[in-house]
C-alpha cells in the first residue's frame, strides 16, 4: 500500500513539473514573440513639450496594434517647442506634436526650418489663472500677470486679457500684437513676458497667468482652474492659427509611414481619448 501511494505521489509530482514546464515555456514563447515583433516594428519618434499628451499617444498606439501595422510610437519630451522644432530639423526627431499654426509659422519665418503641418490635432485653450484671486474683477491696478514670451503666445495672451476687459488692443483681430498694440489698460494691470513652462510656478507671487494647457496639465491643475476662460470655437476662422497639428520636415511630407501614424490619430477613440483626458477642454478638430 505504502508503495502504491509513493508511486502516485511521484506520479503526481512528475505531471506537475510537466504543466509547470509547459506554462514557462508558453510564457517564453510570448516574450520572444513580443520582442521578436516589436523588432520588426519600425519606430517613429515624436517631439513633445512636457507629458500631457502622453494618454494620447498610447490611444494612437492601440490603434497603430489593432491595424497591426508594425508602427511604434515613440515621444520625446523637450521643455521647450523651440528645442523640439531644432531637433525635428535635424532629423534627431521623426515628426512632432505639441505646436499650432501659428508659433509654427513664426519659427519657419525666424529660422528658416524646411518643415510642415501634415495633419492637425486639437485646439486648446489659452485661459488666465490665478492662486490669488477667484475672478476677473478682483484684480487690481499693480497686480503683475505673468504671459508666455514666444511671439504668438504673447499675442494671443493679449487677447485674452482684451477679452477678459483688463487691457484694450488697438486691433484685437491681429495675429500676433505685442505689448505696443495695447491701447488702453483700465485695470492697471502689469504685464510680465516669462517662460511659458515656468508660468504656473510663479503664481502667487504674480496675481495670475496665462500659459498654455500642456503645462497646466503637468502642474496638476485643471482648465477648469481658470477665473477666465474666453470661448473656444474651432469653426471660427480667427481660431485657425491657434490650431494644434503634426509636424513633418518638407521631404517626409508624403512619408507612408507618417500617413499611417496620422490616420490612426484621426479615429474616433483617438477623439474620445482626447476628450476624455482634457475633460473637454481641448477639442479634436478632425474628422473621423
Amino acid at each position: 500500500m505504502a508503495k502504491n501511494t509513493k508511486a502516485k505521489a511521484k506520479n503526481r509530482l512528475i505531471a506537475a513539473l510537466v504543466a509547470l514546464a509547459v506554462v514557462v515555456a508558453a510564457v517564453v514563447a510570448v516574450v520572444v514573440y513580443r520582442n521578436a515583433t516589436k523588432s520588426q516594428s519600425t519606430v517613429v519618434t515624436i517631439g513633445v513639450v512636457g507629458n500631457s499628451d502622453d494618454e494620447i499617444w498610447k490611444a494612437v498606439q492601440q490603434e497603430l496594434d489593432r491595424e497591426n501595422a508594425g508602427i511604434t510610437v515613440e515621444t520625446k519630451p523637450f521643455q521647450d517647442g523651440i528645442y523640439a522644432n531644432q531637433a525635428l530639423a535635424n532629423g534627431e526627431t521623426d515628426l512632432n506634436a505639441f505646436q499650432h499654426y501659428a508659433f509654427l509659422n513664426e519659427e519657419k519665418e525666424q529660422k528658416g526650418y524646411a518643415i510642415s503641418a501634415i495633419a492637425e490635432t486639437y485646439i486648446s485653450p489659452l485661459n488666465l489663472y490665478s492662486k490669488k484671486y477667484s475672478s476677473v474683477s478682483d484684480f487690481k491696478a499693480g497686480d503683475k500677470i505673468a504671459i508666455p514670451n514666444n511671439a504668438t503666445n504673447t499675442g494671443r495672451a493679449l487677447k485674452v486679457l482684451d477679452s477678459a476687459g483688463l487691457i484694450t488692443l488697438k486691433d484685437n483681430t491681429k495675429d500676433n500684437p505685442t505689448v505696443d498694440d495695447i491701447a488702453a489698460n483700465p485695470s492697471g494691470i502689469e504685464i510680465e513676458l516669462n517662460d511659458p513652462a515656468s508660468i504656473i510656478s510663479l503664481l502667487p507671487d504674480y496675481a495670475g497667468g496665462i500659459t498654455n494647457t500642456n503645462f497646466i496639465i503637468d502642474a496638476g491643475m485643471s482648465v477648469d482652474d481658470a477665473v477666465y476662460a474666453p470661448p473656444v470655437d474651432s469653426s471660427n476662422q480667427s481660431f485657425k492659427p491657434y490650431i494644434n497639428v503634426i509636424v513633418a520636415r518638407d521631404e517626409d511630407k508624403e512619408n507612408e509611414t507618417y500617413q499611417r501614424v496620422v490616420k490612426a490619430y484621426h479615429t474616433k477613440a483617438v477623439a474620445d481619448a482626447i476628450t476624455s483626458y482634457y475633460k473637454g477642454a481641448v477639442e479634436p478638430v478632425f474628422s473621423y
